[in-house]
């Protein structure tokens, strides 16, 4: 088989199936085809009302290893690729 049919196409996109997109900052590339991107969601509390920032880590694909960290990115959810890959890297936002 060929390298280039197993490539993943984020940009087809099924046009029926709704999609998660986030918007967050590279803060790892160290690994290979694959970035961690920290997303920041600003909360309320449910009795209190006051807002919080809660952040997560997301592993995300990065087929052409292009982004580094600090890169302001959109990522998109997608079917597994392994146990913690879940999302791909769309394009830069900044």
């Amino acid at each position: 088989m060929d390298k280039e049919n197993k490539k993943i196409d984020t940009e087809k996109v099924n046009k029926k199936k709704i999609f998660r997109e986030l918007k967050g900052i590279v803060v790892s590339n160290k690994m290979q085809k694959t970035v961690v991107v920290k997303v920041n969601v600003n909360r309320a509390h449910k009795l209190y009302k006051r807002r919080y920032n809660v952040s997560k880590n997301y592993k995300a694909h990065d087929e052409n290893e292009e982004y580094r960290e600090g890169d302001h990115v959109l990522i998109r959810q997608i079917r597994p690729l392994s146990k913690d890959k879940r999302w791909a890297v769309i394009r830069k936002t900044k």
